[in-house]
């Protein structure tokens, strides 16, 4: 296995290293996040609280919002029954556990400012913890809006890729390709992709990380309405020219794939990764067509195609 020196990117330009990966480890994985595990910070970390809460999945923070509801009327409760349940006018439980209620409930109405029902509080005590519910209720509720705001309004790129790359024949030889589309239906114009190979070499007896961009047939297009199947022709320019697929598992190749597209929707730039390991790479295959017209003569694209290829017998 020989690597052309060819498009050799020097000065650690991915901000990975030069470490060899072990175990076949991935750099990036599929849904673009960077495989790296970092340690030596505290528990509670608020500068990425803003940024956990915009980024994480939808379940997740509604379960967060629930939990953090429940949590703080449950502490209240307990605060106006330690004051004494007496204190609140119009209470009906006959037990420990419905005087909980009560203060529950009461503390429900009085963090969402929707003012009192049959339940009022009586004493200064009472009214002045009250007071302060209401008050953090306002702030609490507008941060959720400004959370709830953020994430709707958060500009980023959905783009599904095929799972496997495939080396598929091109022209007079073979090609390197894989297919992406935007799951979206909003605009992205002035799209730009690059891939870059990433493999362990052995340098004076030592194994290192090793990039190189791979060039494509087409790295940019204008507008993405239907698919795009990214081409990287293997000639002897090529990194991987004469490369076998044992030669890619020996050195646990990954082929990282950065895109970078502007949202007409946003009027902003967006940005989407994903990688490709050896595994992954299917030989002498072929992509099957993904779009075609239909009766009205428009063509309709099929993104759960978007992965459906055949395997030559040549």
């Amino acid at each position: 296995m020989r690597v052309k020196k060819g498009n050799l990117l020097t000065g650690n330009d991915l901000g990975f290293g030069n470490h060899a990966t072990l175990n076949n480890q991935r750099m990036i994985n599929p849904d673009g996040s960077s495989n790296i595990s970092r340690k030596g910070l505290p528990f509670f970390r608020t500068s990425d609280t803003y940024i956990s809460l915009i980024t994480m999945s939808w379940f997740k923070f509604i379960g967060i919002i629930l939990l953090s509801y429940l949590t703080i009327n449950c502490i209240f409760a307990l605060v106006y029954v330690w004051i004494g349940i007496e204190h609140l006018n119009g209470t009906q439980g006959e037990n420990t556990l419905g005087h909980f209620f009560d203060a529950f409930f009461f503390s429900a109405q009085t963090i969402s400012t929707v003012g009192y029902g049959h339940i009022s509080p009586q004493g200064f005590l009472t009214s002045w913890v009250a007071a302060l519910e209401s008050m953090l209720g306002l702030l609490a509720f507008a941060l959720a809006t400004g959370l709830l705001y953020g994430r709707f309004s958060r500009p980023y790129a959905k783009i599904i890729y095929s799972k496997n790359i495939l080396v598929a024949p091109y022209q007079d030889g073979e090609a390197l390709m894989f297919r992406m589309a935007n799951y979206r239906s909003n605009q992205l114009i002035e799209v730009e992709v690059q891939i870059m190979l990433s493999i362990n070499v052995e340098e004076n007896g030592k194994a290192s990380r090793k990039f190189w961009n791979l060039p494509l047939e087409r790295n940019k297009i204008n507008l993405l309405t239907l698919s795009w199947t990214v081409v990287h022709p293997i000639n002897e320019d090529s990194p991987i020219y004469g490369f076998t697929k044992d030669d890619l598992n020996t050195c646990d190749a990954e082929f990282l794939v950065l895109l970078k597209a502007f949202d007409d929707t946003f009027s902003q730039t967006v940005h989407s990764r994903t990688s490709y390991q050896n595994e992954q790479v299917v030989w002498k295959g072929k992509f099957k067509p993904v779009y075609a017209p239909n009766e009205q003569g428009i063509l309709e694209i099929d993104l759960s195609k978007l992965n459906e290829h055949e395997v030559l017998n040549t």
